[in-house]
């Protein structure tokens, strides 16, 4: 699944190639894709509008139109949105065609359908729950050592658990949620209460880290993730648990460990992260 490093690396990959295009039409192959409006009515919103700016917020990719309307994606677990330029054929799995004049094209694929779209005006922004009510993001001023504190020491609730909660922390998966916490050697079944204020610090800090890393590093893929260009990711190449079931721990050697916590597979050292 797309996280917050995959979603800002398409975003800078498709900067250039959006900003100051005019959408002519749009082919709408997959109706239930579209959240809000309607299918009909999200192709006359869109169309004939300029994308003025293309932004992002946790996972969210927000295109900002004439007249204040935007156009939201979300990818979940693999939807792609990428660009061509000439007339590559689309696959089965394009379900939205952005046609962009000149022979250029902005496509939506997704194996397993599971992505959303909206066009709606800036004011309206609210009807997306996600969106409206995300937490701060990892390497933001608004994510603060002190605020970090603050959420781990009043919360009953697995670390891993209020890690994962969008609406206290924008853009972490479980991809670098695990790596956050192996870096941090906390254990992810632990209450978030029991951390004391070094481990909370020292947690705080692996999750700038992993965020940062994966940006730097294009991103994490395993199967479907590609930027808006199609490129891969190399980041997979650096984990230090996640996908890494029965290999040995890069710090103390013993055999990495997978187990469920807050209801999602969970990549763990059973030595390191005691």
């Amino acid at each position: 699944m797309p996280e917050l490093p995959e979603v800002e690396i398409i975003r800078r990959s498709l900067v250039d190639k959006l900003e100051g295009r005019r959408i002519h039409g749009v082919e709408i192959l997959l109706p239930r894709l579209i959240k809000w409006p309607s299918a009909y009515e999200f192709q006359a919103l869109v169309t004939g509008k300029t994308i003025q700016k293309l932004e992002r917020k946790g996972k969210y990719l927000i295109l900002q139109l004439d007249d204040s309307m935007m156009l939201v994606i979300h990818l979940r677990m693999t939807g792609r949105l990428y660009f061509v330029d000439n007339e590559e054929k689309t696959d089965r799995f394009t379900h939205i065609i952005f046609d962009l004049g000149e022979g250029c094209k902005l496509l939506y694929a997704d194996t397993r359908t599971l992505g959303t779209l909206y066009a709606m005006p800036a004011s309206e922004l609210w009807r997306i729950a996600g969106l409206a009510g995300m937490g701060p993001e990892p390497l933001t001023a608004e994510f603060s050592l002190a605020y970090f504190r603050g959420l781990v020491h009043a919360r009953k609730g697995r670390i891993k658990a209020l890690l994962l909660n969008q609406k206290l922390i924008g853009g972490l998966g479980n991809i670098y949620v695990d790596e956050a916490m192996a870096i941090a050697r906390i254990d992810p079944d632990r209450l978030a209460c029991s951390l004391n204020d070094q481990e909370a610090g020292r947690l705080y800090e692996a999750i700038n880290q992993v965020i940062e890393d994966g940006i730097n590093h294009g991103g994490t893929t395993f199967r479907d993730y590609r930027d808006g260009t199609g490129k891969s990711g190399s980041h997979q190449n650096y984990l230090a648990v996640y996908g890494r079931k029965g290999q040995p721990c890069k710090r103390c050697g013993t055999p990495i460990e997978r187990k469920e916590v807050a209801g999602r597979g969970t990549h763990y050292c059973p030595n390191c992260q005691r």
